[in-house]
């Protein structure tokens, strides 16, 4: 390919012009079209600027781009940047850019070097994705430096969707699985989306958050809340109930009940806070609270489970029985004032939230170990 003429818009920004365009795959395949300049951390002359490629990346998009075939429903509307030093004549009669690579290429990949890897692995694959359109922004007559200035807003001043406006559209999704044709999926979100878990422990979170009898009434921020009143994110929340409550281990995730389950995850921080909070204990509201219990639980509700009791009193006995046996650095975790803003629980890392869980593990067992062992 020598030239290629395809229609454009003209941008203008400041003194950046840029041709907002579209190109398929073959043209941009083609050798020598575009060059990704990567920084050599080895070569402090190096005049590259790019992150080395992550072929796995690449290969995710690789793979949802291939799936979407068929159905003719894989889209990828994030436009890749290119720039180049040179300028490319625009015809304003017909709003078309010819570019002829002899004079300006290759490109310089400002933005989108893994979407292009992606592409053209996929096209190595399937031929049809060669003819897979791409938005393209084409930067002209922008110096080196300049394009390396670029590259550096873009990926220091785009921000990622809120975890938390993921989780709830993961949630829909799952719901929607088996009543509406939901478009291709990269295998990694078709994953989570088909498992459920996002799903049900955002269903836990929103209970928590909203049961009238809950301590967590109003307290966690939900997605696109702006209430200055919570103490924890609904991402953490949530997490936190994916890696410890929905885990295999936990006994609860055998009830078969969901409105029971909901109860009796209620009814466990029922028990927890009725002993540790005394109205100044706002770091058991937070992260380090909220991922130490649910950590806990899955040895608490292990005990419960051999009584085939969970209420609210029979936890909180269970609870006193515990934080009564734990020794050593950790003993105050059943105090109130250990987790008053400041105290030992504010300073927990995450080492230190397991060695706590551990702690109060051994605690939980040590009244039931205290017969004689016959062997």
């Amino acid at each position: 390919m020598a030239k290629i003429v395809i229609p454009a818009a003209r941008v203008k920004q400041g003194d950046l012009v840029l041709y907002a365009t579209s190109m398929r795959v073959r043209d941009l395949a083609v050798d020598n079209f575009y060059n990704v300049e990567t920084l050599d951390p080895d070569n402090k002359d190096a005049k590259g600027y790019q992150r080395l490629l992550n072929t796995a990346r690449a290969k995710k998009l690789a793979d949802y781009i291939l799936k979407g075939q068929d159905r003719s429903d894989a889209f990828l509307p994030t436009s890749v940047l290119l720039a180049t030093d040179k300028t490319i004549p625009f015809n304003t009669r017909d709003h078309t850019i010819e570019i002829d690579t002899k004079l300006v290429g290759p490109f310089s990949v400002v933005d989108g070097q893994h979407r292009l890897e992606g592409l053209k692995m996929a096209a190595q694959k399937d031929p049809r994705v060669l003819d897979f359109e791409v938005p393209v922004n084409v930067a002209i007559n922008l110096p080196h430096i300049a394009q390396m200035c670029h590259f550096l807003i873009v990926n220091t001043t785009q921000k990622s969707v809120d975890q938390s406006v993921a989780q709830r559209i993961i949630a829909r999704l799952t719901d929607a699985l088996d009543v509406e044709d939901i478009p291709s999926l990269p295998k990694w979100i078709l994953n989570t989306v088909e498992r459920g878990e996002v799903d049900k422990a955002l269903k836990f979170v929103v209970y928590l958050n909203e049961a009238p009898d809950s301590p967590w009434k109003g307290k966690i921020l939900m997605a696109n809340d702006d209430s200055d009143k919570t103490t924890i994110n609904q991402k953490s929340f949530v997490k936190a109930v994916v890696k410890y409550i929905l885990t295999a281990n936990n006994p609860l995730t055998i009830v078969k009940d969901f409105d029971r389950e909901k109860r009796i995850f209620l009814n466990y921080w029922k028990a927890v806070t009725a002993l540790l909070d005394n109205g100044n204990s706002a770091v058991l509201y937070k992260y380090n609270g909220v991922e130490l219990f649910c950590k806990f639980s899955i040895p608490f509700f292990t005990k419960l489970q051999d009584r085939g009791d969970f209420k609210v009193t029979t936890m909180e006995k269970l609870l006193t029985s515990c934080f009564e046996n734990v020794e050593g650095e950790y003993a105050g975790v059943g105090h109130p004032e250990w987790w008053a803003k400041g105290s030992n629980a504010s300073f927990l890392n995450a080492g230190a939230i397991n060695v706590v869980s551990q702690e109060l593990s051994k605690a939980l067992h040590k009244a039931s170990m205290r017969v004689d062992i016959e062997l």
